[in-house]
């Protein structure tokens, strides 16, 4: 298989993924042209280097203070998971292109972040964090630390606030 068509084939995966995402028909997902790509620098005296053993902390972004986890990469909530649920919504392609915020402890750590943490047991016996009773996902395509590209994709991923709420505001105009 040559190189072209590997990448072609490669992006009509990714379009299938998201496709299983969430969105009704017609749901289109904003540009990326117009959401912001990083966070912020922190706030004078905000340190972004987490205690030891914490796996969840806050940051500044364009949406504001959101969380993240150790590394710096944002988290995210989908609208269709129900709360107290104990379980994901987002299976199989979804959960390719929104992998789970796993852990391997009973007690996750969170530095600033006052909404509840918990964990929910996945499909295939991980520990997927939960805050404030809704499992919480990574973005495939935020490549980076401050990336917040899933912001509002298919109008059903949100990020989280540091009390645990989804920021439903839009970011960058779109």
């Amino acid at each position: 298989m040559n190189k072209q068509l590997r990448v072609s084939l490669a992006a009509l995966a990714v379009t299938v993924a998201l496709a299983g995402c969430g969105g009704n028909s017609g749901t289109t997902s904003p540009t990326t042209g117009s959401l912001p790509t990083s966070a912020t620098a922190p706030a004078p005296g905000v340190s972004t280097t987490p205690a030891a053993g914490v796996e969840l902390k806050t940051a500044a972004s364009t949406a504001g203070q959101i969380v993240v986890d150790k590394d710096g990469r944002s988290v995210y909530f989908f609208t269709k998971d129900i709360k107290d649920s104990g379980k994901s919504a987002c299976k199989d392609a979804c959960a390719a292109a929104w992998p789970a915020v796993t852990t391997t402890s009973t007690a996750p750590a969170a530095d600033g972040v006052s909404g509840t943490i918990g964990t929910i047991t996945t499909a295939d016996g991980s520990k997927q964090i939960t805050i404030n009773g809704m499992p919480v996902y990574y973005y495939a395509k935020d490549k980076q630390a401050g990336d917040i590209l899933g912001q509002g994709v298919n109008n059903v991923w949100y990020l989280v606030s540091p009390a645990g709420e989804m920021i439903k505001s839009a970011v960058g105009g779109y």
